[in-house]
């Protein structure tokens, strides 16, 4: 069964894109390669580099809460690199995996450093479609008729789960629940780290919008903001389903979401994939930090404890 989970989202993600491509064609696909420009990658590089900033400060809170040490330094090159692996690799979330753990072998416990990465991502998607839920409800969008459906959905689901956590009996249930609610407690609701958790995963969360509102306008999208942010923040949401290096599910999303809004399915499917380029292309410098861990690294010389850099030929110690 593990090898039939570990190919299903591929597998998944590899049908609808192809099924984008059999109902659309590749003009799409050529239409958003060609959107990209130099002044769409500079302007997503710098959006890109404030939303990995922020990432790399809630993940070294949640760090930090968990009893594991990450500098901030640290945990900036390290979601780079995270970033990159994901948009390049399978299953895109082979990066978070990996800086887990790279940093859980550095602190010697690579249990709680993928914990700590567990709940920093699980912040950041509850933010997100918190967010996306409220936009939903205010702004016009194809969906907005079933939003307070979604809301109370949202909310029973939250009120069962709560529940559930409280009625558990058996030893194992208690010990799980028990983890988990001093993560939780440890980790994002000590004193201190919530508005700091709430602040970054909001900015996170924007500048994913404003990284699809660069690549619509680059794709030629002339659609007022208004109308394109709930699009923007469904097809957003696509992105954390399975997929391969980012495509598939996004492709697939954004042209239906761009569909019942009357802008055009291919349309909607060029700005993925102008979204898609662009984020790699500001992924770069994950590159530049794997690069630079493969290069070996030299060994100076250890300077001697003893006696004077300037001491003469032949002088002896007293």
């Amino acid at each position: 069964m593990r090898p039939i989970r570990r190919w299903a989202g591929p597998a998944l993600s590899v049908a609808a894109l192809a099924l984008v491509i059999w109902r659309l064609g590749t003009g799409p696909f050529v239409a958003g390669l060609e959107a990209v420009d130099a002044r769409a990658v500079l302007a997503v590089a710098g959006v890109v580099l404030v939303a990995t900033v922020c990432s790399a400060w809630r993940w070294a809170i949640v760090a930090r809460g968990l009893g594991v040490r990450l500098s901030f330094p640290a945990a900036v090159a390290s979601y780079y690199r995270a970033v990159f692996l994901n948009l390049t690799l399978p299953s895109g979330i082979a990066g978070d995996v990996h800086r887990g753990v790279s940093h859980g072998r550095e602190v010697h416990d690579v249990g709680r450093a993928l914990r700590a990465v567990v709940w920093e991502r699980a912040a950041g998607q509850v933010v997100q479609v918190v967010l996306t839920i409220a936009v939903l409800l205010v702004l016009p969008s194809p969906v907005r008729s079933s939003m307070p459906f979604v809301a109370l959905a949202a909310v029973a689901i939250v009120v069962g789960l709560v529940l559930a956590g409280r009625t558990g009996r058996s030893p194992r249930w208690l010990r799980v629940r028990t983890a988990v609610m001093a993560d939780i407690r440890d980790g994002m609701l000590r004193r201190g780290a919530l508005p700091a958790v709430l602040l970054t995963s909001v900015v996170v969360a924007v500048a994913h919008a404003a990284t699809f509102l660069i690549a619509a306008r680059a794709a030629g999208v002339t659609a007022p903001i208004s109308r394109l942010v709930p699009l923007i923040l469904l097809a957003l949401l696509a992105t954390a389903l399975p997929n391969v290096g980012g495509w598939g599910p996004r492709e697939g999303v954004t042209a239906w979401v761009f569909a019942a809004a009357g802008l055009g399915a291919a349309r909607g499917a060029a700005t993925a994939v102008t979204f898609g380029v662009l984020v790699l292309a500001a992924s770069l410098p994950g590159a530049v930090v794997l690069v630079a861990e493969w290069l070996p690294r030299r060994h100076l010389p250890r300077p001697r404890r003893h006696g004077s850099l300037f001491r003469p030929e032949g002088a002896t110690d007293a």
